[in-house]
């Protein structure tokens, strides 16, 4: 046990000293090891010793061994006038270890060895390479990129013969490869409509579609709130990715629903003959006390992997020249390898790529063929330009000539969203979309990068294709949205779930739903089964939230004149004496997979509100996470809102936490704290 111990501190503290040589560390597992076969040889028979000197040998001499590799690197990178630069993506060459800098320009990362090279790249920047040799503090100046254009003399067969290197993973045929002179064009060049290529421009190019906030609706007038449900969480992930790299997020990057979608809630399952149980609380409002803030929840039904139909999966990824930083086509890998582990035998996946044009790497192939279709993506490198509208349209037809019935049949598309060949138009790729959706055949959306992510685009595919969308900033990101939530990510338990609520005018005078602002409906829409809605998958839960002003208050509304030949207010009180009890009624409306005609479940509320610490964490959590996103949109209904706030109920409603979700968002807000700080 001492030798144990003496080991234990002796590599401790050499790990922290690079120089040491590895001879040295040699001898002390040496002599370590020596002390412990002699204990060993006491009180052990002859025939197992040297079998048992191997195994320790081979364990300290690895654990030796890693002990000296890991070293921590810190420094600043700035430009050349001084000014620090955020989001500099700092990886270790050859690796999937990468970093990006903070608001303060500042990094830390762990490397392997002396000899690993620092790689510092950033968009408009010129990208440097550094060996760290015996350096534990390395500062970096940038200096601007110098575009080139390469112009290309057969650009047809360039296109083909750069597919063909994308697919065998060979960087030396000519082709869509950066460094390889006049056949090839420059690293930051992408290839536009028209035949010519252009230079990347230096300046942020990333799109989210115009939201304008839900105002209150007045009952009397308006008693009906009719939506679609929506369970993508990619908005919370792309908040923290701008968030942890020092900066607010665009307003239009903020969906808040979204943002109170990606944590899980503590829902009871449903116990009848429908797929999800509705759940409902009210209280005071946080951010307007005079106000109440009704919770409802829908949760869905768990269904164990084992039980799931069988997939047929066609992974249709962007391996265009902009996926080629470390935070998208290497971290794409990383994720699809952990989808991949989670397969079953009766599974099956192929794989479509797309750049300068659309191809086949991997046939559709049984889940058990894991190390086969685990090359297939080792192979994948970026160049090229986007044949989005290609990709697409290719992966449907695989997907239609392997189709299993009654399975789940799905595309999931990894991207940056940066589409600019081919059939590229919203529009287009809508009717496309939605036609291969009433065949059967579903899409799922992975979002990746930074600096020309259309998020509108990619938010467009997701919802007509009876899919989800996640943005995935993380390797952790892509194991909750992959493995963790693997049912609810790729099997879809009731689809066209649409959702409304009619307000009772005895009890509620005006209401505002809280986010699903692009998820509206018309009233009519929710008995008309031809209107697309949002999908439910296996476990997910749907948290929705309406801030309300309650009968009664002297609080001025919408401006409308009284309707002439409907009732007033001062009737309200006669014409529903019957249902005074009644806060509420919900309908949810929903298809099974497989049907084409609707269910509906009908619900009346007639609960009062409880004191807001008396609630549960649920409801506060989500009423926090809520509060966080009206303060990032700076929204005009904030009221008495702020961050100690958000932070003082979060804390108070973090709950168990299993998996630390809440905990980080908690130091998420301490982080925007400062951000909002100097924004005002």
């Amino acid at each position: 046990m001492v030798s144990g111990r003496l080991l234990a501190l002796s590599t401790a503290s050499l790990s922290h000293r690079p120089t040491v040589s590895l001879t040295l560390l040699w001898n002390l597992s040496l002599s370590c090891i020596l002390k412990m076969k002699s204990k060993y040889y006491e009180s052990k028979s002859r025939i197992m010793k040297p079998i048992t000197s191997i195994i320790i040998i081979s364990i300290l001499s690895v654990f030796l061994m890693s002990a000296t590799q890991a070293r921590k690197i810190t420094g600043t990178v700035i430009a050349n006038d001084g000014k620090v630069l955020q989001g500099v993506t700092v990886t270790e060459k050859g690796t999937m270890n990468s970093v990006y800098t903070d608001q303060f320009g500042k990094y830390s990362i762990y490397i392997a060895s002396d000899t690993s090279v620092l790689v510092f790249s950033l968009n408009g920047m010129k990208t440097q390479e550094i060996t760290v040799d015996s350096a534990i503090i390395i500062h970096v100046q940038m200096a601007p990129a110098k575009h080139e254009i390469h112009f290309v003399e057969d650009e047809r067969a360039a296109r083909e013969s750069a597919l063909s290197n994308i697919v065998s993973g060979n960087n030396t045929k000519p082709g869509y490869q950066p460094g390889q002179g006049k056949k090839a064009m420059a690293y930051d060049a992408a290839y536009v409509s028209g035949g010519h290529f252009m230079p990347q421009q230096d300046w942020n190019t990333e799109s989210y579609s115009t939201i304008h906030e839900n105002g209150f609706k007045n009952v009397v007038f308006a008693p009906l709130s009719t939506f679609s449900i929506d369970v993508d969480r990619a908005s919370y992930s792309n908040v923290r990715r701008f968030v942890n790299m020092g900066k607010i997020p665009p307003v239009d990057a903020v969906r808040i629903e979204e943002m109170i979608n990606y944590f899980s809630y503590d829902y009871p399952q449903p116990g009848n003959e429908h797929p999800f149980s509705v759940s409902t609380e009210l209280s005071e409002c946080p951010w307007n006390k005079t106000h109440q803030l009704l919770h409802v929840g829908l949760q869905g039904k768990e269904i164990n992997k084992e039980n799931l139909p069988p997939s047929n999966l066609v992974f249709l990824l962007d391996v265009s020249g902009s996926m080629r930083t470390p935070n998208k086509l290497p971290l794409l890998k990383s994720a699809f390898r952990l989808l991949v582990n989670e397969l079953r035998p009766e599974d099956r996946v192929a794989i479509v790529v797309y750049a300068g044009a659309a191809g086949v790497v991997l046939k559709s192939t049984p889940g058990k063929e894991k190390s086969g279709i685990l090359s297939s993506l080792d192979s994948l490198q970026a160049g090229g330009s986007t044949a989005g509208g290609e990709g697409i349209k290719l992966a449907y037809k695989i997907a239609g000539d392997n189709f299993i019935e009654g399975g789940n049949n799905r595309i999931i598309l990894a991207t940056d969203g940066d589409f600019n060949i081919g059939q590229s138009s919203d529009a287009e790729m809508e009717r496309l979309i939605e036609t291969k959706r009433n065949e059967g055949v579903f899409i799922t959306v992975l979002g990746f990068g930074m600096g020309n992510y259309k998020d509108s685009k990619m938010e467009t595919i997701a919802d007509k294709g009876n899919g989800n969308y996640a943005y995935i900033d993380n390797i952790q990101e892509a194991n909750k949205v992959l493995v963790s939530e693997f049912g609810g990510t790729l099997y879809t338990i009731a689809k066209d779930v649409k959702f409304q609520i009619e307000f009772n005018p005895a009890r509620v005078k005006a209401y505002r739903l809280v986010g699903y602002e692009n998820r509206l409906l018309n009233d009519e829409d929710f008995n008309d089964d031809t209107k697309d809605a949002g999908e439910m998958g296996a476990g997910h839960t749907v948290t929705v939230l309406y801030e309300l002003i309650p009968a009664g208050s002297g609080e001025e509304t919408v401006d409308i004149d009284p309707l002439k030949y409907q009732p007033h207010d001062s009737e309200v009180d006669g014409i529903h004496e019957k249902y005074s009890n009644e806060l509420l009624t919900i309908k949810v409306r929903y298809k099974l997979p497989d049907e084409d005609n609707s269910i509906k479940m009908e619900i009346p509320i007639q609960g009062k509100a409880t004191k807001f610490e008396k609630t549960t964490d649920n409801f506060r959590f989500s009423a926090a996470v809520a509060e966080f996103g009206m303060i990032l949109r700076n929204s005009s209904y904030l009221h008495e809102g702020s961050i100690e706030d958000v932070l003082a109920i979060a804390r108070n409603a973090r709950g168990s936490d299993d998996e630390g979700y809440r905990g980080e968002f908690i130091r998420l807000v301490g982080t925007s704290k400062s951000l909002l700080t100097a924004r005002q």
